[in-house]
């Protein structure tokens, strides 16, 4: 990362802070002149892998997500770090869905995870020291 400053919300895996993980990407984006095109894609991006750390990555049980963001190459790129201590699973794995099967031939799943990477210009996971750690990467 470069010399930008670099923010932190750590809060419970838990679908009702949604709107908390969407104003801390707001805190960053509100001095850019990002395109509402742009907005829309992170906050597609960020609700979709918030959703699924919420819904999947602790069971029945209600664990932590940390979110770490920075602006990099003089606020070119909005770097967002999603980091949790559940299940190890890297979405990147799975393959992506046959978008041009038929809707009811397709099996369940994938679509959400498609949907990030075609929205973002960079993502890439790792488990480390116990903790998922999906970083995407957005020109903004």
């Amino acid at each position: 990362m470069d010399s930008q400053e670099s923010k932190k919300i750590v809060l419970d895996a838990e679908l009702e802070n949604l709107t908390k993980v969407n104003e801390f990407v707001e805190e960053f984006l509100k001095e850019k002149d990002c395109s509402p095109k742009i907005r829309m894609q992170l906050e597609l991006v960020v609700e979709e892998i918030f959703s699924n750390i919420a819904n999947y990555a602790y069971g029945d049980d209600t664990g932590k997500v940390t979110i770490e963001g920075c602006l990099e190459d003089d606020a070119a790129k909005f770097r967002l770090k999603f980091m949790d201590h559940g299940s190890p699973y890297n979405p990147l794995k799975q393959p992506d869905p046959d978008v041009n099967m038929e809707l009811e031939d397709r099996p369940i799943g994938g679509l959400g995870i498609f949907l990030v990477k075609k929205n973002v210009d960079d993502i890439t996971y790792q488990h480390e020291d116990g903790q998922n750690i999906l970083t995407i990467v957005k020109s903004i």
